[in-house]
C-alpha cells in the first residue's frame, strides 16, 4: 500500500509531516509513503499580517486543491493553523496526542533579558492583545516568515524577543531557545495549538490512521475551535481558546474582545461528552457579556 502525504514546504511542518509518517510506519511495517510538499499562498505572502490577506486558509488552499484532485491522499496540518470552516469533503480524520500547547519567549544567542527599546515580534493578533497587558511598556510588532526565518529576524536585531509556539520550537529541536514559557493563565493559546491533525477525502477508509488517533486532543481540539467557531459569526476580534481534559471532564477557558478592544476571560467545565456543547456555550456568554458596539 502506498500513501502521498502533502504538506507545506516549510522545515517546520516536513518535520510534523515526518512525526505522522513515523507513527504510520510503526502501526504498518512496509507501508510505502511518500512526502509531497508545496508552498502554499501564505507562505509566499510576507508582508502583510494574515488578517489583512485573507487568514489562515491562506496555508491550506493548495493542500486542499491537491488533495481533492488526488494528488496527495492526506495532508498534515498544525491544527493551529486550519481555518474554522472545514469543507465537508476534506474532513479532519485524525487529531494527534498533542504536544506543549504553551506559548515561548525566545531572545536572541547569548542574551539574558529583553531589550525593551526592541519590539517584542508576534505575527499573531491573539498574542499581541495579551502581550500588551504583560509587557505595557513595550511595542508588540507583527512579524510574518516561518519559526527560521522569524529567528533570523530576531538575530538581526529587529526584535528584541518572539513569542512563539513551544510545540514548534520543540519540534524543530529548538528547546533550547526557550528563554521561558507562558503559563495559559497569563497567555492563552489558540485553539488546537500544540495538536497535529490529518485531513482526507470524504469517504476513504481511515482506519489506518486508528494508531495515531488521541481521543484526548480530538476532544480538546474540537471544543477549542467550537468556541472560535461560535464568535466567528460576531465581530472580528482576537480570539483564543485552551481546553484541559481530567478524566471524564473538561475545562475550556476562553478569550473574547469585542470591538471596543474590552478583553475579557472565562472558564466553563462540565462532562467530556458534552465539550463542543459547552464551548459554545462559553462562546455566547462572552458576546453578552462584551456585546459589538451598534452601527
Amino acid at each position: 500500500m502506498k500513501l502521498r502525504i502533502g504538506s507545506r514546504d516549510s522545515k517546520l511542518a516536513v518535520v510534523q509531516a515526518e512525526i505522522v509518517m513515523d507513527a504510520l510506519r510503526r502501526a504498518h511495517p512496509g507501508i510505502e509513503l511518500e512526502l509531497v510538499t508545496m508552498k502554499t499562498t501564505g507562505d509566499k505572502i510576507l508582508d502583510r499580517t494574515l488578517d489583512k490577506v485573507g487568514g489562515k486558509g491562506l496555508f491550506v488552499k493548495e493542500l486542499d486543491a491537491a488533495l481533492r484532485e488526488g494528488r496527495v491522499d492526506l495532508t498534515v496540518h498544525s491544527c493551529k493553523d486550519l481555518p474554522m470552516e472545514i469543507p465537508e469533503d476534506l474532513p479532519l480524520a485524525a487529531f494527534l496526542r498533542r504536544e506543549d500547547p504553551r506559548d515561548a519567549l525566545v531572545l536572541p544567542p547569548g542574551v539574558s533579558g529583553i531589550d525593551r527599546n526592541r519590539p517584542i515580534g508576534s505575527a499573531s493578533p491573539r498574542r499581541r492583545v495579551q502581550l500588551r497587558e504583560l509587557f505595557p511598556d513595550m511595542e508588540v510588532k507583527p512579524v510574518r516568515g516561518n519559526v527560521l526565518t522569524r529567528l533570523k529576524k530576531l538575530e538581526a536585531g529587529e526584535y528584541g524577543a518572539l513569542v512563539l509556539a513551544a510545540a514548534g520550537l520543540k519540534r524543530l529541536g529548538l528547546e533550547e531557545r526557550i528563554c521561558r514559557y507562558f503559563q495559559p493563565e497569563e497567555l492563552l493559546p489558540a485553539a488546537g495549538q500544540g495538536i497535529l491533525a490529518v485531513q482526507c477525502r470524504r469517504g476513504m477508509d481511515t482506519s489506518i490512521l486508528d494508531y495515531l488517533r488521541d481521543q484526548e486532543a480530538e476532544c480538546c481540539a474540537l471544543a477549542e475551535r467550537a468556541f472560535v467557531g461560535a464568535l466567528g459569526g460576531g465581530c472580528s476580534s482576537p480570539t483564543a481558546a485552551h481546553a484541559v481534559v481530567n478524566g471524564d471532564r473538561i475545562s475550556i477557558t476562553g478569550m473574547y474582545m469585542n470591538e471596543n478592544e474590552q478583553v475579557l476571560k472565562q472558564t466553563i467545565s462540565g462532562p467530556l461528552l458534552d465539550g463542543t456543547a459547552l464551548a459554545i456555550k462559553l462562546a455566547k456568554q462572552l458576546k453578552e457579556a462584551l456585546p459589538c458596539p451598534e452601527r
